[in-house]
């Protein structure tokens, strides 16, 4: 008889048997494939989590290596302080160049100075000074940037515009944008012409001011409001200024040349976490030093997204390789004793000259055909249990991110290799605290793969003992 026929009078005379083989093979394949389905929409929402945020990148100068490098100048011994030459800062024109990189979705850099008031332009103070206090600090905040929209009081929303425009990568080297309460307690207006003091360091250390004229491009609203004692004016925040980085330069008292201005520090959005070393080079193309002027990645936005979702699909993984390798044990030792149940029947077929192979190819056709219908039936419900599964391990990752979160204090970004404490400057994100399960035929193949290959090894490995096996030791020893 065909031993597939035989493997179908078998499944079909002893019906128990086979609902337990496919019961057992369905609990395996469903948590199989609800394993898979787990990983791979963790995997999609990763991919969107790059496109959607990437990562930003941040490039300062490093001290220590610029010193080295013989480009500064040291005082006093070892150990004494190193002094910075012209060339410390990076040239505008060289860091537009590296943000027309194909990797960078976008890029802003910051020149961070400070202006003078004139008799033209005061400060604004809500609290007049105490008795007795210099007016020697008082100063303008001047923050020189590429673009207004992306500095951070724009991006969450605490400064907006309302009259004029702001800096942008073609504004012009004399272009200011001015707080509300400046603009009114000195009466300026979009396209006055105002003059404000420019800080000059002479050779020997000491400090001069020489007028530099601007126009008022914009007038931008700060949301924050006038503190209610005394603080000096740089620190309230009416007294923030915005300039073009060439603008910087100019109240530095440099020359802009034709390389542009300087930039003290710069700001990359990759399109993926995994461009930093294109990067790199697209930074040393364009003439940047990379040892001097470091590119390191800050991807606590992506990570903060995808954290939860990743422990979610390395759980998921770890459940496809346990219950597989549980699933196999299980059901060679049941698959053994009923070989074992069996010998009788084998004896017989193999004193009548059935082949030993054949013998054990019935075995695996009925194993495997208990093993395609419970894939069927996996495939039909693991959807739904996988969603149930995957959003309950989800939240549980989600709900213990957010307690870690809020215990952290706000650290220093790792690029501030100068000291001076430069804080995060990236936007406060939530983890992805949602999963879309969606079945594929992907899917649907690996997990068959994986019950078939059970299926297999859970056969041929106690089956090897029929091959050794001769009809008349099955016959006459029994057990």
């Amino acid at each position: 008889m065909n031993l597939f026929k035989r493997a179908w009078w078998r499944l079909w005379c002893h019906p128990g048997k086979t609902v337990m083989l496919v019961g057992l093979f369905f609990v395996i394949c469903t948590l199989v494939l609800s394993g898979f389905l787990i990983r791979s929409a963790a995997a999609r929402a990763a991919v969107d989590a790059k496109s959607s945020v990437g990562a930003v990148a941040t490039m300062q100068l490093d001290l220590n290596a610029y010193l080295e490098a013989g480009k500064g100048s040291k005082s006093g011994g070892p150990g004494a302080a190193g002094q910075l030459g012209a060339d410390a800062d990076m040239r505008r024109v060289l860091v537009d160049k590296l943000c027309g990189s194909p990797v960078v979705a976008g890029c802003n850099y910051t020149k961070d100075g400070v202006a003078g008031p004139t008799d033209q332009v005061k400060v604004h103070q809500p609290v007049p000074p105490p008795p007795g206090q210099s007016d020697e600090l008082d100063f303008f905040k001047a923050d020189g940037v590429r673009d207004l929209r992306a500095a951070k009081d724009f991006r969450n929303g605490d400064s907006k515009m309302v009259s004029g425009s702001g800096i942008t990568p073609a504004s012009r080297s004399d272009m200011v944008v001015i707080e509300e309460r400046v603009a009114k307690a000195n009466r300026l207006k979009v396209g006055d012409r105002v003059q404000l003091n420019a800080n000059i360091q002479k050779p020997d250390g000491r400090l001069t001011t020489r007028k530099t004229g601007f126009v008022v491009a914009g007038v931008y609203r700060n949301s924050t409001a006038d503190p209610r004692t005394y603080v000096s004016p740089m620190q309230a925040p009416s007294n923030q200024i915005y300039v073009s980085a060439d603008g910087a330069t100019r109240l530095d008292g440099r020359k802009v040349g034709a390389d542009g201005g300087y930039v003290r520090s710069a700001t990359f959005t990759l399109r993926d976490p995994g461009d930093l070393d294109r990067l790199r080079d697209d930074a040393e193309a364009a003439g940047l030093d990379p040892r001097i002027y470091p590119l390191s990645v800050n991807d606590k936005q992506y990570k903060t997204l995808v954290g939860p979702i990743g422990r979610t699909a390395d759980f998921a993984s770890l459940t496809v390789w346990l219950v597989a390798v549980a699933g196999t044990v299980i059901l060679a030792l049941i698959i053994a004793s009923n070989l074992r149940e069996r010998r009788k029947e084998m004896g017989i077929l193999l004193s009548l000259g059935e082949k030993k192979p054949k013998l054990l190819g019935q075995h695996l056709a009925e194993v495997g055909a208990c093993a395609v219908l419970a894939i069927g039936f996996a495939a039909a419900g693991s959807q739904f249990i996988a969603q149930g599964v995957g959003d309950r391990l989800l939240s549980g990752e989600v709900s213990s991110a957010r307690n870690s979160a809020a215990d952290e204090a706000p650290g220093q970004l790792l690029t501030d290799t100068t000291g001076g404490g430069l804080k995060e400057d990236t936007e406060k994100v939530e983890p992805i605290d949602a999963i879309e399960i969606e079945l594929g035929a992907g899917d649907i193949g690996a997990v068959g793969a994986t019950g078939l290959g059970i299926a297999a090894l859970a056969t041929i490995v106690p089956g090897i003992r029929v091959l050794r096996l001769h009809p008349r030791d099955i016959l006459t020893k029994g057990d």
